[in-house]
């Protein structure tokens, strides 16, 4: 972890942040939820996500977005402190196919799923038309590389400000303010982090109301538009069987992960948890 002490405390409040420090100017309260194994997850569409966000983007800024699957919502059940992170930005987007249609059967009919490259996409369509600003941490300097010409091609006039690729080591006090600094100063409207999770949550938790621009924690959205990994078909996507694709790319990484909280998931939901 940084070196670095961070007062925190426990959402009580449905408007709370998770850094004590942070004040929220829009009302928090508005975004409809729907709370699975703890977890407050939005329940809503990218429509809705995209409409809503040009329409507050400015006064978001220093907040995060969570983008939240069947992983993270197991991971946030058994650990608090992730899961006060997970709800303590704006909004915990519904990523995990399962988890948008839990929130169905529950009666949120306009809920589905919205996975950070997808989102990513809608953002930088009209990135360009809006101005919008971009700054992208995380991931490896060759993955940046990549990236940032794909982008250039695909969305000529889109607006990179900024990317940085961190040590793979504890960062120190001073390096995270230079980190900071190099941030704020390029001022973006989206600050992309390609962490992972829960490195990435904890990371944008850590930083709420530190950095200029909103933060979103989009994981492999890096390495899908520098071309690393390929998405799954859409007629997988649409079957919320886009976790399997994964799974045949990345095997080795992501065997366990899957087979513990996936199975997990589907036996607490099914105990009524």
């Amino acid at each position: 972890m940084m070196e670095e002490t961070i007062i925190m405390k426990s959402i009580k409040a449905t408007n709370s942040s998770y850094n004590y420090d942070y004040n929220r100017k829009v009302d928090k309260s508005k975004i409809p939820v729907c709370n699975i194994l703890g977890v407050n997850i939005a329940s809503v569409n990218v429509d809705w996500v995209v409409k809503y966000l040009k329409k507050n983007v400015e006064i978001l800024s220093g907040d995060y977005v969570c983008v939240s699957n069947v992983h993270t919502t197991v991971t946030s059940y058994e650990d608090s402190e992730y899961r006060n992170i997970q709800n303590g930005g704006i909004m915990a987007l519904p990523d995990g196919g399962p988890l948008s249609s839990i929130g169905r059967k529950r009666g949120y009919h306009s809920m589905a799923r919205i996975t950070g490259p997808s989102l990513m996409g809608e953002i930088f369509n009209i990135s360009a038309k809006n101005g919008y600003r971009h700054y992208f941490y995380g991931s490896t300097e060759e993955t940046l590389e990549k990236l940032r010409g794909n982008l250039q091609e695909k969305y000529p006039e889109m607006q990179i400000v900024g990317m940085y690729s961190p040590p793979f080591r504890t960062i120190t006090l001073e390096e995270d303010k230079a980190i900071i600094k190099n941030i704020n100063d390029t001022n973006p409207d989206f600050i992309w982090i390609g962490l992972g999770a829960p490195k990435q949550e904890k990371w944008m938790s850590m930083h709420q109301g530190k950095v200029k621009g909103l933060m979103f924690g989009v994981g492999a959205g890096f390495d899908y538009y520098a071309g690393n990994i390929r998405r799954a078909p859409l007629w997988m996507q649409k079957i919320n069987m886009e976790w399997f694709y994964r799974l045949m790319q990345d095997p080795k990484r992501l065997f366990v992960r899957y087979l513990k909280t996936n199975t997990k998931f589907l036996w607490l939901i099914a105990i009524g948890k």
